[in-house]
Order: structure tokens, then C-alpha cells, then sequence
């Protein structure tokens, strides 16, 4: 089976700075995947690359979306790789926070939407369907995450968690194949992040979507990913399941500073 995701050999470089070097990855249709390394390690610059955001300096990155087309995503515009079923969040939230909570996610939906400049000035029939359409999938969404309460709210006064799941709801709407999240536990406590935990395997087994996840929260990383990509420097150095990655010296020693003892 292809995989949703492969990336081969993905460098970048920024000037002289060689902040990814032929980084390697693969995610499979359900799969949970996780990304993770010490701060300053490439992880965002590579969700930046596979996004289109940046264009890699060397190396390909292909897309395989549900209609079974695969695509090189190098070159596209990020509006086209969202197009193709790519979703991401980021690490720092980047909601409209003076938009109301549905029209954060009612924006989202502009990727999968006909209506062009006319249809819009003439207000159509089908135009009107369309947005009622639209209204009604954001609320879905809302509800899917447990917001809906929240809907007429600015996006701002929610609290932290809160905007968090916003954001993943917003990226829902684009109706990803691959959903990449960028350390989605940042900034909550534990309750918060055993709820976005169950969440997010709720998304995976109910929606038929992949994942991909930069995270710092090692017991939510090891509970949730079936597979482990380290990277440290910008390279890869271990790969493997968490019980595999727990015990890697490479990785001990990435994170602590020091080799491993027996």
C-alpha cells in the first residue's frame, strides 16, 4: 500500500544554516505517527516543508490523498496542498480571534466550496444551499469537539484548551486525509491533554485519517503513536515503535545529554 506521506531525503537550507539534512519519513492510511526531538531540532521546519510553506532545498515530498492520485507536493502553494487533504495546526495558535468560534471554522471550508465571484454577487439558489451547508458542517464539527456551546463566542475568550481544539476543528473542515499537528498539548495540564489524547484517537478511528504529531508530552507520545521518528540537528536518528525508541541510546542521550547506562 502507498503511504499517505513519504518524504525522501529532505534537506533545507536557510543561507549557510543547513537546518534539515535528508530527513526521511513515511505515514500510512491510520496511522498515528509521531515527531519528536529536543527544541531547535527541525521538527516545524519540516511540517513547514511537507506543507509547502517553505520549498525543500533538496529531496521530495509525496502526497497520496483518498482519491488515490499521487502527488509531489514540492512547488505547490499551500492553498493546494490543503486542496489535496493536507490539514495542519501550529505551534503557536493561529486562530482569527476576533471572529466568532464558527467562523473560524466556517472559513476553513472555503477550500471545498463551488461558489465563485458571480454565484456570490447573484446569490443563487445553489449558492444559498451551499452556505447553508457550510454553516451546518462548522457546527458539526464544533460539536465533534465538544464546542458547540461556544459558537456565537469570540475565538479569543475561549479559554486555552479551548482555542486548541478550535484550531483542530478548523483544520478538520478542510477534510484532510493526513492531519498534522504541531505539539497540540503545548500549555495544557493533564486533564486537558488526556482529553485531547482520547480525541484524537476518536479522530483517527472515526474520520479514517492519518496523523502526524510533534509533540514534547512523551506519556502522551508513547500512549499514542504506533511509530516514532527522533530527529536531532535537523537529521533523523531513530526510528522505530515506542517501546523500541524508549530504549534507544541515541535517543536517551539526545534528550539527557548523555550516554546511556545499563
Amino acid at each position: 500500500m502507498k503511504p499517505v506521506l513519504d518524504v525522501t531525503a529532505v534537506s533545507m537550507n536557510f543561507g549557510g544554516l543547513r537546518a534539515l539534512n535528508e530527513v526521511q519519513l513515511e505515514v500510512h492510511s491510520g496511522e498515528i505517527v509521531a515527531l519528536i526531538g529536543p527544541n531547535g531540532a527541525g521538527k516545524t521546519t519540516f511540517f513547514n516543508c511537507i506543507t509547502s510553506i517553505y520549498e525543500p532545498t533538496e529531496g521530495e515530498v509525496w502526497f497520496t490523498p483518498r482519491n488515490g492520485a499521487r502527488t509531489k507536493v514540492n512547488g505547490l502553494k499551500p492553498n493546494l496542498v490543503t486542496e489535496l487533504g493536507m490539514a495542519r495546526t501550529f505551534q503557536n495558535i493561529r486562530l482569527f480571534k476576533n471572529m466568532s468560534v464558527l467562523e473560524n471554522v466556517m472559513i476553513a471550508r472555503h477550500c471545498r466550496t463551488k461558489t465563485g465571484i458571480w454565484g456570490a454577487l447573484l446569490r443563487s439558489p445553489a449558492v444559498l444551499r451551499e452556505e447553508k451547508e457550510i454553516v451546518d458542517r462548522s457546527y458539526e464539527l464544533l460539536k465533534y469537539m465538544g464546542l458547540h456551546k461556544f459558537y456565537k463566542e469570540l475565538a479569543c475568550n475561549l479559554p486555552y484548551g479551548a482555542q486548541r481544539r478550535l484550531e483542530i476543528a478548523r483544520a478538520l473542515a478542510t477534510e484532510p486525509t493526513l492531519l498534522l499537528l504541531d505539539e497540540p498539548a503545548a500549555g495544557m495540564n493533564p486533564q486537558e491533554t488526556e482529553t485531547l489524547k482520547h480525541l484524537v484517537f476518536k479522530i483517527r478511528d472515526e474520520m479514517d485519517m492519518a496523523i502526524l504529531l510533534i509533540e514534547h508530552d512523551m506519556s502522551m507520545v508513547m500512549s499514542l503513536s504506533e511509530r516514532i521518528y527522533v530527529m536531532e540537528y535537523g537529521c533523523l536518528i531513530a526510528s522505530g515503535t515506542p517501546s523500541e525508541i524508549s530504549s534507544d541510546p541515541r535517543v536517551i542521550k539526545a534528550y539527557l545529554g548523555e550516554e546511556a547506562h545499563a
